[in-house]
């Protein structure tokens, strides 16, 4: 007799929180059971994807009823605490990256989740790109030699709501970097950070967050990673968003097409040859929601992978100049 389909609720429909909801509308992975949201415009078009959702009146509301799993996708700062009420009442986890604000808020949740046995995972779309996967096949198989740098950037003109550009876009910078190198260990970590123009002189605040970052990471491998993110790029410019590896026999890049947030491409380069790994149309924006769906209805629990995300956040931190200490909440 085959398991029921796991009932999620919906904290917060965004754009991204609709992109999920599209893909799990046909009810065969899972059962978008519960929404809630501050805009009543945005559960309009939640409602129109999933009509036989119900609505709730609080976030108390909807995880306190009889579901599964919770999709997070409220502002960054309510992420860490949002996960950690979810996951103390038995609930998986799926929430928008980033986890939290800093190392320290990652790990309560990383811990929470491990506690409680249940299934925790960020939303680090851009690695369920067919492009994406390409890249890091090349990379991981061996095809451009031993990777000694790579380049990664996200430029917008957006700003996020609160905090700076570090987490918001830059987690996804870090993390891609990561993980398309399976993790090595972060040796040393330099940066500038800016706000408006001019050089931060000390951590960014939530009054003057960073809106430009320039950084560099050494891993224990001798590679150099550069990343560079930003936030306040010049009105009506389209976004940059790419991440190139070099390696000893060539190098493997993965970017966006013509200013897009959703058309991607992979490439690898060799002396003066070009070859495409993966073109667009890509339908990737629900994959990874999906991803977590399909693991907690096949019964998946808690997954050691999740710690991962403390390494991104120990990272971002080092780039912003914040001392983190694992080891009083271990």
């Amino acid at each position: 007799m085959s398991q029921p389909l796991p009932r999620l609720g919906f904290l917060g429909v965004s754009a991204s929180g609709c992109c999920g909801l599209a893909e799990l509308a046909s009810g065969d992975i899972a059962i978008p059971t519960l929404l809630w949201d501050i805009s009543a415009e945005a559960l309009t078009r939640g409602l129109a994807l999933v009509p036989d959702a119900t609505l709730v009146a609080t976030p108390v509301d909807l995880l306190e009823a009889d579901i599964d799993g919770v999709v997070i996708a409220m502002p960054n700062p309510l992420h860490a605490g949002l996960a950690m009420a979810a996951l103390s009442r038995g609930l998986a986890v799926f929430c928008e990256a980033p986890l939290g604000r800093n190392a320290i808020e990652v790990a309560r949740v990383v811990s929470a989740a491990r506690a409680a046995n249940r299934l925790l995972t960020a939303d680090l779309s851009y690695r369920f790109t067919n492009a994406m996967r390409a890249v890091r096949g090349v990379v991981r198989d061996g095809m451009i030699g031993e990777i000694f740098a790579a380049e990664l950037t996200f430029h917008n003109a957006y700003r996020p709501d609160e905090g700076g550009c570090v987490v918001d876009i830059g987690t996804h910078l870090v993390d891609l970097a990561l993980w398309t190198l399976e993790f090595p260990a972060v040796r040393e970590v330099a940066s500038r950070l800016f706000a408006q123009g001019r050089p931060l002189s000390g951590v960014p605040t939530p009054e003057i967050p960073e809106d430009r970052a320039e950084a560099q990471i050494v891993l224990e491998t001798g590679a150099v990673i550069r990343i560079a993110c930003s936030s306040r790029t010049a009105p009506g410019d389209a976004p940059v968003i790419n991440a190139v590896f070099h390696g000893s026999e060539g190098s493997a890049a993965f970017h966006n097409l013509k200013g897009s947030f959703v058309d991607f491409v992979g490439e690898r380069y060799e002396s003066d040859r070009w070859e495409l790994l993966s073109g667009a149309p890509d339908a990737w924006g629900g994959r990874a929601l999906a991803s977590w769906a399909s693991r907690l209805a096949a019964g998946d629990r808690y997954d050691r992978a999740a710690e991962r995300l403390i390494d991104v956040a120990e990272t971002l931190d080092a780039i912003r100049g914040l001392e983190t200490h694992l080891k009083a909440i271990a």
